[in-house]
């Protein structure tokens, strides 16, 4: 292989693996500020850009009929 082309295949290899890197690294920031705030369980803070909000959600206190 010419060595043009091995620096680009190098070079795509390496952006690759660090847009993995960064991804994992968000991914286990965004997860400790949820468990340290305490919403282990709260789809809505664990995955906010998740528009699947359902139409029966109520927030506060909630008398069964």
């Amino acid at each position: 292989m010419k060595q043009t082309l091995k620096l680009v295949v190098a070079l795509t290899v390496l952006t690759g693996a660090g847009i993995l890197v960064l991804r994992e690294i968000n991914r286990r920031r965004q997860l400790r500020k949820v468990a340290n705030d305490g919403y282990e369980t709260a789809h809505d803070v664990l995955y906010p850009g998740k528009k699947g909000t359902d139409k029966k959600l109520r927030y506060g206190p909630v008398l069964p009929r």
